[in-house]
């Protein structure tokens, strides 16, 4: 029988090293959000850019009683309305949707998987998938370990020694550092940890794997990257949304689990990471886990000195009124969920010494902005007089993220003109500008990745452990000490003024993205 294959023109030239070996995708929970918002747009892209292999299929399952042809709709709708690339290529399109099928079944019944199984093996016969699977967990995290025992005991994994057979787990991996353990336990029991790929999406974004480029592709940056030219370091994941509509699961998780316990943390360890022997997965892995265990532990009475909690409450976003969040819908009117923290932490190992890193999140701020800001130290002797500095701030190298990815550099430079004055400039790039090609978004990355099997920008098992166990002592602090007075800081501002005199008695400030 002749394999269905995705023609592309886009495909001619292609370094096929970059295209995976033929399999099929498994999407539990594929009527979702996530679903729609990211993971089908971001495989129509790998499509138009001809980087899905011959043959490629997807199998989504979900509760709702759809057929394929629905679900092939619904799929389109989604791309039209979230793709980065807009309008939708008819001809790239048609060939895609021919290997997108749905098999309708609850997480619990094993009767799913049987008719998942004989999904999947007419996708072997028909479109040459060779028996290689990916699954990917697009539920709720309660409903991992069902998932999971039911795709061992219905002989979904590990069935042909030839084939492959990978799990792609989404955040949040875990509550705390008992239940990651525990979780860890129980998906390796059906799954290998070679076979896991723990997801997170900051990861797969361009300006943070640039990082690494930025560090180590670049003579200049890496000798003064290190307690003795650095001040601090500011990492901000901030947004100016509220908790969309997810206020059951938001009340029981707050930006600390939500947040910082895996983008803020996986931000600082690519940053305060040794240098890798390799750019191979366990080698990079193995630095970033390092610097996560190297993080100074706090101790539980001693919370309030370095972490600052939050809630907004009822203010003015881009100009339209908001509600605060014990206003939003399932969420309690008592409600002592964070939407905001802020933490300073310390790392102690030789490079790092002193230097202290203040991480911050929090939903309904000014505005959308992920950035890394690098203070460095101040010149050793004042040799200008202070008449001559005008508007000077510390050097500043600042990695944004998010939006407008680009890296910026605040220097001091002479004002044009007779008389002598110093005022602070910013060198820099934006991605989009300097390369002329548009970023692709995180997930179409991290998928490619993982059919490919290349688990780099992926969590291994002790790195999620290892970043659990500072934030599950602030946990414990904060159940032992008494609760901020809530709501404290107005939607539309940048968080409680405690948080600001939390850096101020440093002797620092926020940096305002």
């Amino acid at each position: 029988m002749q394999v269905a294959t995705l023609q592309n023109p886009l495909r001619e030239g292609l370094d096929v090293e970059r295209v995976p070996p033929p399999s099929a995708m498994v999407i539990f929970g594929a009527s979702g959000d996530l679903t729609m918002r990211k993971l089908m747009p971001a495989l129509y892209n790998l499509a138009v850019e001809g980087l899905l292999p011959p043959g490629f299929g997807m199998v989504g399952y979900a509760r709702r009683p759809y057929t394929t042809e629905e679900f092939r709709q619904h799929m389109r709708e989604a791309v039209d309305e979230f793709s980065r690339r807009r309008p939708v290529d008819r001809e790239v399109w048609q060939s895609f949707e021919q290997g997108l099928y749905y098999v309708s079944g609850t997480f619990e019944n094993p009767d799913g998987y049987h008719r998942l199984e004989a999904q999947l093996e007419q996708l072997d016969k028909e479109r040459g998938t060779a028996g290689n699977r990916v699954y990917y967990l697009a539920t709720p995290p309660d409903a991992y370990e069902t998932i999971v025992d039911n795709l061992g005991h219905g002989g979904l994994v590990n069935t042909h020694p030839e084939s492959f057979y990978r799990l792609i787990v989404e955040k949040p991996f875990g509550f705390d550092l008992k239940s990651a353990i525990a979780l860890n336990d129980h998906l390796q029991t059906v799954f290998r940890e070679d076979q896991i790929f723990r997801i997170d999406h900051y990861l797969g974004k361009e300006t943070v794997q640039n990082i690494m480029a930025f560090r180590f592709a670049n003579g200049i940056f890496e000798p003064i990257w290190n307690r003795n030219y650095i001040d601090n370091v500011q990492i901000t994941v901030a947004e100016s949304i509220g908790i969309e509509g997810r206020g059951g699961y938001y009340d029981e998780t707050g930006a600390l689990r939500d947040m910082a316990q895996n983008h803020l943390l996986q931000l600082l360890s690519v940053i305060a990471m040794e240098p890798p022997i390799a750019f191979e997965a366990n080698e990079v892995r193995d630095e970033k886990v390092k610097a996560l265990k190297a993080i100074r532990p706090i101790d539980p009475a001693e919370v309030d000195q370095y972490t600052v909690r939050g809630q907004y409450g009822p203010g003015w976003v881009s100009g339209h009124p908001v509600p605060g969040y014990r206003e939003e819908p399932k969420v309690s009117p008592e409600s002592m969920t964070e939407t905001y923290v802020a933490l300073k932490l310390i790392i102690d190992n030789w490079r790092w010494a002193g230097v202290p890193f203040y991480l911050r999140t929090g939903k309904r701020l000014p505005r959308r902005v992920s950035e890394i800001a690098i203070e460095f130290k101040q010149v050793p002797h004042p040799l200008f007089p202070p008449s001559v500095i005008e508007q000077m701030e510390p050097n500043v190298l600042a990695i944004r993220i998010q939006p407008d990815e680009g890296v910026s550099l605040k220097i001091a430079a002479k004002v044009p003109g007779p008389r002598l004055r110093l005022r602070s400039v910013n060198m820099g790039f934006l991605y989009g500008t300097a390369f002329f090609v548009e970023s692709p978004d995180a997930y179409e990355r991290l998928l490619l990745d993982a059919m490919k099997g290349d688990s780099t920008l992926f969590i291994r098992r002790d790195e999620t452990e290892a970043a659990w166990r500072p934030i599950t002592r602030i946990l414990e602090g904060w159940s032992e000490a008494p609760p901020p007075s809530f709501p404290n800081y107005e939607a539309g501002t940048w968080g409680p003024t405690a948080a600001d005199t939390f850096i101020e008695r440093d002797g620092r400030r926020w940096r305002r993205p």
